[in-house]
C-alpha cells in the first residue's frame, strides 16, 4: 500500500494591515506562559481563489513565550467580492534570531527569508458554496512589515 503525498493547493494571498501592538503584560495561569501582545487588525485585501477585503476589527492574540519565538492566534472576518463572509482562525507559529525578531516589534522591517512564519488557518462559513473551507486542511505561510502581514494559504489535497 503506498499512501498518498500531500500536495498544496494555492488558495490565497492576504495583505492583512494592523495597528500598533498593545502589550498587554506578563501572563499568569494554567495555560499561559508569557507576554500578552494584541494587535488590532485594521482591514485588509484577498485574493485568490478567495477575492475580498479583511474587514476590520479583528485582532492577533499573541503570547510571546521568548525573545525568539511568539504563539499566534489571529481572528478576523472576511468579506468576499460576492458578499459572503468567510470567519478566519489563524493559529501559527512565529521565530526568528533575537536580534530579528527585536526588529519586528520595533516595527523596523526584516527579511522575511530570516523569519519562521507558519499558520494553520481554518475557516467558519454560512454559504454551502463555501463548505469546501471546512473540509479540508490548510497552511501557510507569512511575514510581517511594519504595517502589515502578508501571508499564503494553501489547501493540503
Amino acid at each position: 500500500m503506498t499512501l498518498p503525498t500531500p500536495i498544496l493547493e494555492p488558495v490565497a494571498d492576504l495583505t492583512v494591515f494592523v495597528a500598533t501592538p498593545i502589550e498587554a503584560g506578563q501572563v499568569t495561569g494554567l495555560n499561559s506562559r508569557g507576554r500578552r501582545r494584541i494587535i488590532p487588525i485594521t482591514g485588509g485585501k484577498v485574493t485568490g481563489q478567495l477575492s475580498g477585503t479583511v474587514l476590520p476589527g479583528g485582532a492577533d492574540f499573541q503570547i510571546v513565550v521568548s525573545d525568539t519565538c511568539a504563539d499566534l492566534d489571529a481572528r478576523y472576518l472576511l468579506q468576499l467580492d460576492n458578499g459572503e463572509h468567510v470567519f478566519v482562525m489563524n493559529r501559527a507559529l512565529r521565530r526568528g534570531s533575537v536580534e530579528d525578531i527585536a526588529k519586528l516589534v520595533r516595527g523596523e522591517p526584516v527579511d522575511p527569508a530570516a523569519i519562521y512564519f507558519r499558520c494553520a488557518p481554518t475557516f467558519e462559513v454560512s454559504s454551502p458554496a463555501l463548505a469546501w473551507l471546512t473540509e479540508s486542511l490548510f497552511v501557510g505561510t507569512g511575514a510581517r512589515f511594519p504595517d502589515r502581514v502578508e501571508m499564503r494559504f494553501f489547501r493540503v489535497m
